[in-house]
């Protein structure tokens, strides 16, 4: 179901602040899971998912993967009936002319001016996010302001698009560790661990610290998808991980370092399994752990990501294969770790 879940995921809208549609997806698999847990979703938004295993113990775990995506908030609507827009989370303003994204159920693109009108300077700059407009078709604001309102968001509209093992779509980072957790959640663990899908971690993992300390893991671990740079040109030491790889096991990023045992030992299991698993090669990123590593009274973290190719954008490619690599990682962590 791997294929399955990644792809209905993929295709649902939810940028930071506004998970309604993924969190009711996961709420739905997670109720039909023959798995005994309890269910909770927090104020904030996060689910908790207490997943009761063969054998319960008072050291708590708990793997993590965020739900929200990076997109866009319309901030305001022009006498023309054009969208003003400011992004939300990071996004490369490289990505955005010319892109196709979709507010709700309403299509829209991200105009630029056309090369042709542009003088030298701008034809050799790209234009900032500030100054570009959504065009929906409208034809004044009034028009517009029956198809869409202030603080609407909006995300890229790309199609779920298998290319052999590698699929592309957006909202990979991070609905690609979402989809682990969910496959988790069909098979009771040997001892008693927490799925926490969490809220707003593209805006500064505000979720993520909020559902720790709820929780107050003993061990948190986050699932993530990271920034894959294995593309022509780009020397192996600057290339961050590669998909096709396996796991990426982080020892350190912008956010956190990481539980110097648990990080040898998360790669001593995969190794141990002949599952292939990485390290990044580069200091850069953070996701989660960051956040669960300071709340409450602290906790033991580490990080288990996808690699993934133009991660941010409005096509991202992760390999299947790498995928179900890491779920076998993340079904052995789940009997190891709580020992």
């Amino acid at each position: 179901m791997i294929k399955e879940h990644l792809k209905t995921l993929c295709e649902l809208q939810g940028v930071s602040g506004r998970e309604e549609q993924v969190r009711e997806y996961i709420l739905s698999v997670l109720k039909a899971s023959p798995v005994q847990k309890d269910i909770t979703v927090d104020s904030m938004g996060n689910v908790l998912c207490y997943l009761h295993g063969k054998k319960h113990i008072t050291k708590k775990v708990m793997f993590a993967a965020h739900m929200d995506e990076v997109g866009f908030i319309v901030r305001g609507i022009t006498d023309d009936g054009y969208l003003q827009f400011e992004t939300v989370g990071g996004i490369d303003k490289s990505v955005l002319c010319g892109r196709r994204v979709r507010i709700g159920s309403q299509v829209g693109i991200i105009g630029c001016k056309a090369i042709h009108l542009c003088e030298k300077d701008e034809a050799d700059t790209l234009p900032e996010a500030k100054d570009l407009l959504i065009d929906i078709g409208a034809q004044n604001k009034e028009d517009a302001e029956k198809k869409v309102t202030v603080g609407d968001t909006a995300v890229f509209d790309t199609p779920f698009t298998e290319m052999q093992s590698l699929v592309m779509a957006k909202a990979i980072d991070n609905r690609a560790g979402c989809t682990l957790l969910l496959e988790l959640a069909q098979k009771t663990p040997p001892y008693d661990i927490i799925l926490a899908f969490t809220v707003q971690e593209e805006v500064g993992l505000r979720g993520a610290g909020v559902a720790a300390f709820t929780v107050r893991p003993d061990v948190a671990v986050a699932i993530d998808s990271t920034t894959a740079n294995d593309v022509a040109d780009v020397s192996a030491e600057k290339q961050v991980c590669a998909v096709g790889k396996g796991a990426v096991v982080s020892f350190m990023d912008r956010a956190t370092v990481y539980d110097t045992v648990l990080y040898k030992q998360i790669r001593e299991i995969a190794d141990a399994l002949q599952l292939p698993n990485q390290t990044k090669t580069v200091i850069a990123g953070g996701n989660d752990a960051g956040a669960m590593q300071r709340a409450a009274g602290g906790a033991r973290v580490a990080a288990v990501s996808l690699p993934c190719r133009y991660i941010h954008s409005p096509s991202s490619v992760v390999s299947l294969k790498d995928m179900e690599a890491t779920l076998a990682l993340l079904f052995a962590l789940t009997e190891e770790l709580p020992k």
